[in-house]
């Protein structure tokens, strides 16, 4: 019993945790881009369940596929070998016929997993509808470096008032790597190069190529968000990258430097990465912004309701001191708050007494899956360079339950007498706070 009760209140914790995410990307664009692999390998099917998820979730979502391997098998049937330059395939008459034969297969198949309602899956009682059209132009890539790619080609023009129709109509649209010329020739495209321009044109949220392995730092560690600037560093200094995941980091940096709001690279091996990476804190790959995600400056009133809701679990389990609504509006201004990815996760704040030259470091707040971060010595160290900046000598810290971490910190105990006036008069002798001092 003891086992299914926690079990239980870990689920609760999460699905309460995961409502920010849910709230923040309902009606949002995300575009999923998978490699023909993900479907040639059967890991689609457990992906199917994710975005069937996604879309009941209220998130508009397109998929675009790649057919590389289905392709390669379109050839070997022919007994013909694949040419490439530079990475890209050289799409003759004979390697259009397979790219056509190989993308028509597969866009049946993807339906097929999305059609899916059997009961006792995840997929019981859906209705998912899905689209796809002409919504590519596209032109020839033509001749460079004196080789002629013949029908591989780029994107011109991407018909987002079509897109944007289909996913008003609550469908999902399916994208694939080919695209069509006024003239009404078609060409093979390449499967990032289509996400990008659809991510672009469709003012997405969110990019999500899914590759063969993560993005690793020097010693084998997943990193969790880049700016576009740290990984175009990562990827100058070649540190053992499949060349898949190369590849789309590649186009996560040009995604975000065009203005998707971000992008990401995570492993299709690992089943669930989709979910875990958009609605929990720690995600399951990489996440690449244009600048920095993590942002501590002054608050404003306009992030009272984010304050509220970091300290009220605190307030109520006797952690913090309770301020409510109105005091807080009060007192905003004395508030520092520590942003990720738009999401306050952390805050505190200085109230100064001039006259004695001190400043009390008051409700100092983390969310609870944000911390182990260093949150907590930003946010202190923050409000220790205000205390300096404003001429104060000494900063002190009321505490009942944390009076170690402070300790660590350079904080010593001392007695109520060391505190101003103001604060000796209103001490709670029912709190019984440990009163910490710190020389600035």
């Amino acid at each position: 019993m003891r086992t299914r009760l926690d079990n239980t209140a870990q689920f609760v914790a999460w699905f309460r945790s995961a409502a920010p995410y849910l709230h923040a990307f309902r009606g949002k664009v995300l575009v999923v881009a998978i490699g023909g692999e993900v479907v040639a390998g059967g890991l689609f099917y457990e992906l199917a369940y994710d975005i069937n998820l996604l879309h009941a979730a209220g998130i508009r979502v397109v998929l675009v596929h790649g057919s590389r391997p289905q392709i390669e098998g379109q050839l070997r049937k022919r007994k013909v070998e694949p040419v490439y330059h530079k990475g890209l395939r050289i799409t003759d008459p004979v390697a259009l016929e397979c790219v056509k034969e190989a993308v028509g297969t597969l866009r049946v198949e993807i339906d097929a997993m999305l059609s899916q309602g059997m009961p006792n899956t995840p997929m019981a009682g859906a209705a998912i509808n899905t689209v796809s059209g002409n919504f590519i132009t596209a032109q020839p890539m033509g001749v460079h470096d004196g080789v002629d790619y013949q029908y591989t080609g780029t994107v011109r023009k991407i018909d987002t008032l079509a897109i944007n129709g289909c996913l008003d109509t609550g469908n999902i649209v399916i994208v694939s790597s080919i695209g069509y010329s006024t003239t009404g020739e078609v060409f093979n495209l390449a499967m990032e190069d289509v996400a990008v321009a659809i991510a672009k044109g469709l003012h997405a949220e969110k990019l999500i190529f899914l590759s063969d392995s993560p993005v690793l730092d020097p010693a084998g560690r997943t990193l969790p968000e880049l700016s576009a600037e740290e990984a175009q560093q990562l990827l100058q200094a070649d540190v053992g990258l499949s060349a898949d995941t190369r590849l789309y980091l590649a186009h996560a940096i040009e995604a975000v430097r065009a203005g998707v709001a971000r992008a990401h690279v995570i492993s299709h091996q690992t089943d669930g990465a989709l979910l875990i990476e958009l609605f929990t804190r720690g995600g399951s790959g990489t996440m690449v912004s244009a600048d920095k995600l993590e942002r501590l400056r002054q608050a404003t009133i306009d992030d009272v309701g984010g304050v509220l809701q970091l300290i009220e679990p605190l307030e109520e389990d006797g952690t913090l001191v309770r301020r409510g609504r109105e005091r807080l509006e009060r007192e905003i201004q004395r508030f520092f708050v520590l942003e990720h990815d738009g999401m306050i996760v952390g805050c505190a704040a200085l109230y100064p007494f001039p006259r004695e030259r001190l400043g009390e470091l008051a409700c100092l707040a983390v969310r609870p899956e944000a911390r182990g971060a260093g949150h907590g010595d930003k946010l202190a160290e923050a409000i220790e360079a205000a205390a300096r900046r404003a001429g104060l000598k000494r900063l002190f810290v009321l505490t009942t339950r944390t009076m170690h971490w402070f300790i660590e910190r350079g904080f010593a105990e001392a007695d109520i007498s060391v505190l101003p006036d103001e604060k000796q008069a209103f001490y709670n002798l029912q709190r019984m706070s440990r009163v910490l001092v710190k020389k600035l």
